[in-house]
């Protein structure tokens, strides 16, 4: 029931009313435009299925929960080659960037190390458009534009994101390409770069550009390096914030906390602008304006187990460092996403993967 309606009503049995509050919690859960990767209790955690179906032997489906109905709205997915237009809004450091085009790199790589970044995305790929074709297997780095001196500011709006892609599409010298159909466009904003809601409400977020701001219909995500502003909620588990005193952060696979922060948020937009790019693709709920996609529905499940305050089972290099799955040459901690056949998280790391 919602707060404030007036007159008197009937109470319902209590069967029904815990089926009512749990599919209430379950609707709530954060909307397309607002997520932050923190471990939840929305999803419920189970013992791993011991189903082969679509994986293999793997044993790595988490968060199952029969009120979850993930569903077709007949919008357009990304079923042709993906490329991903990068702009690097402020100051970048050249180690940072490649941590960060290595993992989009990884998403197509052939041969990677399993668990792999490539055998993440696979869940992705089992979704389709209405003529029953996959989202594409391949995602391909495309152009890319730096925006060094900050022009729009250190302080931006989520309108003003669609100014700097403006910027960067209609720039003097190699403007990025125009490409609505299957280009992705992500805009990463620099350490010293507060973008509204960052840190309280979102770590990333996706939608469409503007016809009237910039020229054309462009899905884009924006994804924020937290390493100065708030890495305990952005970065977590690589960073933990001040009011959980005596958890222990986890080392970060690449050295570099607020980077390796943003390759799940980066994964966690990606996935779901190429299953749902105009918002009327695939989500849960009822509502348009704030859909549960299927990264929305992992938030927090990186492995086998996960679910609460628990990221999972995870794997440790020689280094100490900690990771989920491996990319061309580097390592990548990712968060699992929603498999819409079986009613689960999935990853491609498993239960029964060995530590390296």
């Amino acid at each position: 029931m919602r707060q404030g309606c007036a007159g008197r009503y009937l109470e319902p049995p209590a069967p029904v009313l815990l089926r009512l509050i749990a599919l209430t919690l379950l609707l709530s859960i954060s909307p397309v435009v607002s997520w932050r990767p923190w471990p939840n209790t929305t999803t419920t955690s189970a013992a791993p299925n011991s189903s082969d179906l679509l994986f293999g032997g793997s044993k790595k489906f988490e968060g199952s929960s029969e009120f979850v109905h993930m569903k077709y709205h007949m919008g357009p997915v990304l079923t042709a080659d993906i490329t991903v237009h990068t702009i690097w809004y402020g100051a970048w450091q050249k180690s940072q960037k490649k941590i960060i085009r290595e993992f989009i790199n990884s998403i197509s790589a052939v041969g990677s190390k399993s668990p792999s970044v490539a055998g993440w995305w696979r869940t992705v790929q089992l979704y389709t458009d209405q003529t029953g074709s996959n989202i594409s297997r391949t995602v391909r780095l495309g152009s890319e534009k730096n925006d060094r001196f900050y022009s729009h500011g250190k302080t931006l709006t989520r309108l003003d994101i669609q100014s700097v892609i403006k910027s960067a599409v209609t720039a003097r010298s190699k403007p990025l390409p125009i490409n609505p159909q299957s280009g992705l466009y992500l805009v990463f904003t620099a350490d010293d770069v507060y973008v509204q809601d960052f840190c309280r409400q979102v770590c990333g977020f996706h939608y469409f550009t503007f016809p009237s701001i910039v020229g054309y219909t462009l899905p884009y995500a924006w994804v924020g390096n937290s390493a100065k502003l708030c890495p305990g909620v952005c970065a977590y588990p690589f960073a933990v914030p001040e009011y959980m005193p005596g958890l222990k952060p986890l080392k970060s696979p690449n050295g570099d906390v607020g980077v390796d922060g943003m390759i799940s948020v980066i994964g966690h937009e990606v996935a779901e602008l190429a299953t749902n790019p105009l918002v009327n693709a695939w989500y849960a709920g009822q509502d348009p304006s704030f859909p549960v996609e299927i990264a929305d529905l992992c938030e927090g499940i990186y492995g086998t187990g996960g679910g609460g305050s628990y990221t999972g089972q995870l794997m440790d290099g020689h280094d100490g460092a900690t990771y989920n799955m491996n990319g061309i040459r580097r390592r990548f901690l990712v968060q699992w996403v929603w498999n819409h056949l079986l009613n689960y998280c999935s990853g491609p790391n498993a239960l029964d993967q060995p530590k390296l």
